[in-house]
């Protein structure tokens, strides 16, 4: 039995317990693997990553499914960031234990043909026991990708959020830059937030507007339930010119969601990067999704 003893997850809380979410800090069994995943996929037609006791259509479900069939036992996942219905995600990354010994080959090609089209494996990795894809995570970055057009396009319908209304971008990056820093953000959790604390900290908001799109790159710690939609509705108020920047300084101080916009769909949003300490050495993607050029020039700045 080997006990955790990297880093801040040194404690020893429970012996290790099979087919469930496993928290730093237990002992594993000899010969057990802990393996991380980067995953994509197209959120639309699923009822959201966390599996679910009503519904067998979700990302979770379809990953474990396949993940078991390959290792011949039964997988129990662990994500970076839980996506709701309809969000994508162009690297969300996940991990699992497991008793079976397969190369990385395995958990890549072999997994991706139990899957659905909409949801692939990219890279595999056997990381060591003090790794944990949620409690390890430093931040998590998502893009939302607007397009501001009077008709809905055919192609990327559910791929992008589309306004009717022309976008001042410059307006709503200096509403944005109201909210970096570490807030309460009680106005941007949805009222199904279970977080205990809605402080978080938000390291960077910025726009890029490559050809039609308009896209917000966030990136925080963590953020709270719908938060990153939250905050795309008020911005979006702000950008058509109904609310002033500097309402985004009242929402915070007030902190009550009933004042602020309705959120934003769920089609433009996408999980695109978690970050880890430099000592799991993980892969990496470019942060996508694969319609958005490799590389995002900031439309504005703001001193």
């Amino acid at each position: 039995m080997a006990l955790l003893s990297t880093g801040p997850f040194s404690f020893m809380s429970n012996l290790y317990t099979r087919n469930c979410e496993i928290k730093p800090g237990v002992l594993f069994p000899e010969g057990m693997q802990r393996v991380a995943l980067g995953v994509e996929y197209q959120g639309a037609g699923f009822n959201g990553f966390q599996k679910q006791t009503a519904t067998d259509n979700t990302v979770q479900a379809h990953l474990e499914r396949a993940l078991s069939q390959v290792a011949n036992e039964t997988v129990t996942l662990v994500c970076a960031g839980r996506t709701d219905a309809g969000v994508h995600a162009s690297e969300q990354v996940v991990h699992f234990d497991t008793l079976a010994k397969r190369p990385p080959k395995a958990w890549i090609e072999g997994v991706n043909t139990q899957l659905p089209d909409e949801i692939r494996v990219h890279w595999a990795q056997d990381v060591a026991e003090s790794f944990h894809a949620r409690f390890a995570a430093l931040a998590r970055t998502y893009r939302y990708v607007l397009v501001p057009t009077k008709v809905r396009p055919a192609c990327l319908s559910k791929q992008v959020t589309c306004t009717r209304y022309d976008l001042d971008v410059e307006r709503m990056q200096c509403a944005a830059a109201l909210l970096e820093g570490e807030h309460d953000f009680s106005a941007f959790r949805s009222s199904q937030c279970q977080a205990n604390n809605p402080v978080r900290t938000i390291s960077y908001i910025r726009f890029s507007q490559p050809g039609q799109f308009v896209v917000m790159e966030i990136k925080a710690n963590a953020f709270l339930h719908h938060m990153v939609r939250n905050i795309v509705g008020c911005l979006l108020d702000v950008g058509r010119g109904a609310r002033d920047p500097a309402w985004m300084r009242e929402l915070l101080a007030q902190r009550d969601r009933t004042l602020a916009s309705p959120t934003a769909r769920p089609w433009g949003l996408y999980f695109v990067r978690a970050d880890y300490p430099e000592a799991f050495a993980l892969p990496h993607q470019e942060k996508g999704p694969l319609f958005l050029p490799s590389q995002l020039s900031p439309s504005v700045t703001v001193p």
